[in-house]
């Protein structure tokens, strides 16, 4: 029997392992860590970070804004 209540959901990979985590953050990344860093409270320069070091950040982010 399948349980249609459960919640699938991929694992969570560590963003220093993604392959593509040294690449350059993107856009949607800046835009979500801007509104993350206002609400926080916080400045945050985007521009110079990678992919996994922009997921880092907004989950530090998250956690501090409640979200």
């Amino acid at each position: 029997m399948v349980d249609n209540d459960a919640v699938t959901r991929p694992a969570d990979k560590d963003p220093a392992d993604w392959v593509t985590g040294d690449e350059p953050v993107t856009g949607p990344q800046q835009s979500y860590l801007s509104t993350l860093a206002q609400q926080a409270g916080e400045q945050v320069e985007t521009t110079e970070l990678t992919k996994a070091e922009a997921s880092q950040k907004i989950e530090e982010l998250k956690d501090k804004t409640g979200r």
